[in-house]
């Protein structure tokens, strides 16, 4: 396609909004948590990749609700716990909470949660 037609396409999504930034970076944060359950900083991360600007990745990180991400934080940490295994305690919370720093939640949430799970273990 020529350059000056395809400019004129671009031109056309973007007033009329079907090329839009914030939509997308508020569409992939909520999709990305409810479908992946990936923490905020992981979405965080790849928006970052995507050069989405720092100003519509703290709206979409704004936008997700506090009490689904922690909901959906707990049930994972739960499951996962559950599923994870391994006899040696000190190798399963090596990988529970490696597994959801790669998911990427935030630390402090991690270790509330893992403290919380070996309360509830003894």
């Amino acid at each position: 396609m020529q350059q000056e037609a395809s400019d004129h396409i671009i031109a056309h999504l973007i007033a009329n909004n079907y090329l839009n930034e914030e939509r997308f970076a508020v569409a992939f944060a909520r999709g990305k948590h409810r479908i992946k359950n990936w923490g905020k900083i992981r979405i965080e991360q790849e928006l970052k990749m995507r050069e989405i600007s720092k100003y519509n990745i703290n709206k979409a990180i704004k936008l997700l609700d506090e009490e689904d991400y922690l909901e959906n934080f707990e049930k994972a940490a739960v499951k996962k716990w559950i599923d994870i295994r391994e006899k040696d305690l000190s190798k399963k919370k090596q990988k529970w909470t490696a597994y959801f720093l790669r998911k990427g939640f935030e630390y402090n949430l991690i270790y509330d949660k893992l403290n919380e799970l070996l309360l509830h273990k003894k």
